[in-house]
């Protein structure tokens, strides 16, 4: 938000709490005692032609079919929906009745993300191990490590025990834009697995790759990045 916050954008938000206060920028907080839902509240925003809206959340068809509309008429809407990972959330709004044609010709971008500990530099050590020895404890994970090899960082003993290995959180991330075969896939009503396997074509990074490649810096441990993500079986990205 910070980047599209500027004098000549009018931005507007609609959100359950209102969590920040931003300089600049008008946010609405829904108030469901009063009767202002996330769809009654949108509806009046779009009558006031911003030039983006934020959607704290789409949870119904009728905030969702707002939402699409007001992107179809130049709006930029950004807001966030309940799913796993990315590729599920547009199978999610699909569900929601939003129609697939509708859907293509509007979404952008899908983004994903989980939030891991971060490990403090005094509090870590560097471990090698084979990667079969670490398949026993992550599936699937010599799949992304093309070596018979891997290091990554953990919490040391100690300093975990007594909490002093984790300092923050940072996030792991993964991103599908809607490319031309996304678009035409949504229309056909995919899967989660239709959309993965297609984004993975195009060349995502999946949250655990993301976070796999932090673990293998020292920014988080594999234990914790285990604990948040788990990583896809082979056979379903391909």
């Amino acid at each position: 938000m910070s980047i599209l916050n500027r004098p000549d954008v009018n931005i507007t938000t609609i959100e359950d709490p209102v969590e920040y206060k931003i300089n600049d920028i008008n946010q609405i907080q829904v108030n469901l005692a009063t009767g202002l839902t996330f769809a009654r509240g949108l509806r009046s925003i779009v009558r006031q032609d911003p030039d983006v809206i934020l959607i704290g959340e789409i949870r119904d068809q009728e905030t969702a079919e707002i939402a699409v509309n007001a992107a179809l008429t130049g709006h930029l809407v950004l807001s966030t929906v309940h799913a796993n990972d990315a590729a599920t959330a547009i199978p999610r709004l699909l569900d929601m009745g939003i129609e697939p044609f509708l859907l293509a010709s509007t979404l952008e971008l899908v983004v994903g993300q989980r939030l891991v500990r971060k490990l403090v530099a005094d509090a870590r050590k560097e471990i090698t191990e084979p990667i079969a020895d670490a398949s026993k404890r992550a599936p699937y994970i010599d799949a992304y490590v093309k070596s018979k090899n891997i290091k990554y960082f953990e919490a040391d003993e100690e300093a975990n025990k007594n909490g002093r290995a984790y300092a923050g959180r940072t996030a792991v991330y993964e991103m599908i834009p809607i490319t031309d075969a996304i678009e035409d896939l949504i229309i056909k009503r995919p899967s989660a697995r239709d959309i993965l396997k297609r984004a993975k074509i195009d060349g995502m990074i999946s949250m655990f790759e993301d976070g796999l490649k932090k673990a293998q810096q020292g920014i988080t441990s594999l234990s914790e990045l285990l604990r948040v993500v788990q990583p896809v079986e082979p056979d379903s990205e391909k």
